[in-house]
């Protein structure tokens, strides 16, 4: 099943925000970090499928 390009955009904005609030909250690093490459999965995604 492929993900149509407004599901994954949310995904990604969803990401961007949870990512954002760890920053912003002074979360761990390594939460921070999780959410990083979270979001940088769902780019990835984005770019592969040719967005």
């Amino acid at each position: 099943m492929e993900i149509s390009k407004e599901e994954l955009v949310a995904c990604i904005e969803k990401a961007r925000r949870k990512l954002e609030g760890s920053i912003e909250d002074g979360e761990e690093y390594c939460y921070v970090y999780e959410k990083s490459v979270e979001l940088d999965r769902l780019i990835e995604i984005y770019i592969a499928m040719g967005y």
